[in-house]
């Protein structure tokens, strides 16, 4: 979990977060032990912004991997309190990742909490209900 955080915050510096100055960075371990990570990129239109969450998981899948081949993913900030995935993201995730896949939250303390993927959107609509 620690090489996790190491390269979360060695992107976190790339954040194109001129507007809001929030800087969040991810990094997603493959089960093929490869680390994909992605900041968040924002935009003067809010709405066209992209959290570091989807930036890594839409890298990882424009890489050649999919669903099955994820593991984990951590995501981290600049700040001590632990942050969570918005609502995009979750909805993101929920589909793009294993329902079991470990969601580590990590502050700027290097502090972690774990959960499940499904857990962070019970109830989510997937392609189960199309």
């Amino acid at each position: 979990m620690k090489d996790l955080y190491t390269e979360a915050k060695n992107v976190l510096p790339n954040s194109y977060s001129r507007y809001s100055n929030f800087k969040v960075a991810a990094a997603i371990r493959m089960k093929n032990d490869a680390i994909i990570t992605g900041v968040n990129v924002e935009n003067a239109s809010y709405g066209l912004s992209n959290c570091a969450e989807r930036s890594a998981l839409f890298s990882l899948y424009s890489l050649g991997f999919r669903k099955d081949d994820i593991k984990e993913i951590l995501i981290t900030t600049e700040q001590d309190d632990f942050i969570s995935p918005c609502g995009a993201c979750r909805q993101v995730m929920r589909e793009l990742m294993p329902d079991d896949a470990q969601v580590h939250l990590a502050n700027n303390k290097g502090e972690i909490k774990t959960i499940l993927n499904k857990d962070l959107l019970p109830f989510a609509f997937t392609e189960d209900d199309l």
